[in-house]
């Protein structure tokens, strides 16, 4: 599979740059005063400063929770997901929707959990218990 490219905008690119090496822990590729390439799990993730960024939130019910409507994210496999919740925990991060389980017994049962960057980006980590189920109907 490919690796996708997603460019994002946030309010200030040092702190910015500073959530996504420390917290999310992605390492830096190529970069500018206002924008920096990662590697969000193998794949090209940019964030680019943009002066006077408002981010508009708003969501959808999804299995009792409010989801973000505009967000963005990585499926990871089941156990790097656990272990990457762990280390958002251990970096205090404050989640919009905790680490939980979603569709628990049913079809595409996934881990899930959501929570904001710095800029109000939100952002989605996900697995499937059974990977295969990613696109189940």
């Amino acid at each position: 599979m490919q690796p996708f490219h997603l460019a994002v905008p946030v309010h200030d690119v040092t702190v910015a740059r500073q959530f996504y090496n420390e917290v999310i822990g992605c390492t830096e590729g190529r970069s500018d005063t206002r924008w920096v390439d990662f590697d969000l799990f193998g794949h090209q993730f940019v964030i680019h400063q943009k002066d006077g960024l408002q981010i508009e939130r708003s969501t959808n019910p999804v299995d009792g929770h409010d989801v973000p409507i505009l967000h963005f994210g990585v499926v990871l496999e089941w156990q790097q997901w656990h272990d990457f919740a762990d280390r958002l925990k251990q970096h205090q991060i404050e989640f919009v929707i905790e680490p939980c389980i979603r569709f628990e017994g049913q079809v595409g049962e996934q881990a899930t959990m959501f929570f904001l960057d710095p800029s109000g980006n939100a952002l989605e980590f996900k697995a499937f218990k059974d990977p295969s189920q990613l696109f189940a109907t």
